[in-house]
């Protein structure tokens, strides 16, 4: 981990003293911790380089390439979709250059909770990470259902969507990542090349059938204002079509959630960032186009599986549309198994802080947080088999998700503010414009989920208030100061109080 020089005088830690250290605000209580507190809590350093890294963050959203995105042209038309997606994708691109320069300043396994604890104090830190979590725990629990309705329809093994498919998903992934961290990256890598090669060999194989008119054939509402055959919703559309645009993206954010893991992660997390961004791009606008070409908006609008509808325009299953049918499979299977291996880590570096119980960030032998990977596959199996509502539970986690956005793109204006001497192995292209132009689109994001599913956002809400009282009664007043993204904020208290001196 590659940290500022301490100051001359570094803060007290309550492992040594009776006091009540505070560093920006924070509240580390009298009782301290156990010597041998971070021993129990380490992770397998150095098990990932930039190619395994980059992997990962194709793999957290490559299932969104396969299905959910097409929803939004039932919203937005293709126009709307088209500009939600490019909006989304600056948003997107933005966000990930503030965030390669801020995993190089901290590389720690708490990501965004530890960007926003620098830069906003305990509570921004508590806000941002909870907000990841909340990401992290559902979208698993609804990609899990969407696995069981590929078994069934697929006619794997006999199986039927249902109970025993979502509980196999959990039981195998969790099973892997507890073997070890090298061996899941190494896994998910592979899966995700699968996904991405047949992503590929779909548009190659759409192309010949690719109709432009066909694009803008979803009716249009002349009661919509601004409406048109681009836009048949209007302009409010394409807000309304933010979210699915998201679709394209979502998840990429948690690659510096690996920093512990990594080698030299100053270097290794910005260039795996960039590199990830680039290709989801590349494979967002390639997908997109081709599907939506291949058969028409229209066609492929309401479809759970979009690509395959659009290699089927007789609806008879070719050979191309049954490989792109397990890819999609796999696609799937990637983005649910990387996604349970950032959700560990992100409630890992909270509960090792102390934000979160104290006991879930404890590591097994395999130097692999069994609790922090336990306890949320338990609620996501849960989730999956009592509601069975994957596209409200992913609505949830995109709440979540904005959320995150916005407050680690501020985190990266605050601290180049205030902190401009900072040591930065990596600087931002644009700098705090980069940024900002995040924070405004993260913000209007974030509305658009009431404008999809309200019912969503207001379970997401009543979620992220209830995690806000525990912290305010209870968590706030034993943090940890031992954990290295409280001593990173430490280092900060005790060099203004330097300068201030």
């Amino acid at each position: 981990m590659s940290l500022p020089p301490p100051p001359s005088s570094p803060p007290p830690s309550p492992s040594s003293s009776s006091a009540a250290p505070r560093a920006g605000g924070a509240d580390y209580g009298t009782g301290g911790v156990p010597d041998d507190y971070l021993d129990r809590r380490k992770l397998r350093r150095g098990s990932a380089g930039w190619l395994l890294l980059t992997g990962l963050g194709v793999a957290y959203v490559v299932s969104g390439d396969y299905s959910g995105w097409n929803f939004g042209l039932a919203e937005g038309g293709f126009g709307g979709l088209a500009i939600a997606m490019v909006l989304m994708g600056a948003l997107y691109i933005c966000m990930v250059f503030a965030l390669a320069e801020l995993s190089s300043i901290l590389p720690t396994a708490g990501g965004g909770y530890g960007f926003a604890r620098r830069a906003l104090g305990p509570w921004g830190g508590f806000l941002t990470g909870t907000a990841i979590l909340i990401e992290y725990v559902l979208a698993p629990a609804a990609i899990s259902l969407f696995i069981g309705d590929y078994v069934e329809s697929l006619g794997l093994f006999g199986l039927e969507a249902g109970r025993p498919v979502h509980l196999a998903c959990f039981v195998i992934s969790i099973g892997i990542h507890l073997w070890g961290v090298g061996e899941a990256l190494r896994f998910s890598f592979v899966v995700t090349g699968i996904a991405v090669a047949a992503l590929v060999v779909f548009a190659l194989g759409a192309l010949p059938s690719f109709d432009a008119s066909s694009l803008d054939d979803i009716p249009v509402d002349t009661s919509a204002f601004g409406a048109s055959s681009w836009l048949p919703m209007g302009l409010l559309g394409i807000w309304a079509a933010f979210p699915f645009g998201m679709w394209f993206f979502l998840g990429v954010e948690g690659v510096p959630l690996a920093a512990e893991e990594t080698r030299d992660p100053a270097r290794t997390l910005p260039k795996a960032i960039r590199w990830s961004m680039g290709i989801l791009v590349v494979l967002a606008v390639v997908t997109f186009f081709a599907a939506a070409g291949a058969r028409g908006s229209a066609a492929v609008q309401d479809a759970g599986n979009p690509l395959v509808e659009a290699l089927q325009p007789d609806g008879e299953a070719t050979v191309l549309s049954r490989i792109v049918n397990y890819a999609g499979l796999a696609g799937l299977v990637a983005s649910f198994f990387s996604l349970i291996y950032a959700g560990s880590r992100q409630l890992f570096a909270l509960s090792r802080a102390g934000y979160l119980p104290k006991f879930l960030s404890l590591t097994s032998r395999r130097k692999a947080p069994y609790l922090g990977l336990l306890v949320p596959g338990a609620i996501g199996f849960a989730l999956a088999a009592g509601t069975g509502d994957g596209a409200r539970m992913l609505n949830v986690a995109v709440f979540g998700a904005t959320i995150s956005y916005a407050l680690m793109s501020l985190s990266h204006i605050v601290l180049r503010r205030r902190e401009p001497e900072l040591p930065r192995p990596y600087r931002t292209p644009g700098g705090v414009l980069t940024s900002s132009v995040a924070l405004v689109l993260a913000c209007a994001a974030l509305v658009a989920t009431f404008l999809v599913d309200v019912t969503a956002a207001f379970v997401a809400l009543a979620v992220y208030i209830a995690a806000v009282a525990y912290f305010g009664l209870y968590s706030r007043r034993h943090l940890v100061a031992k954990a290295p993204e409280e001593e990173f904020a430490a280092l900060a208290a005790a060099e203004a109080e330097l300068s201030r001196d």
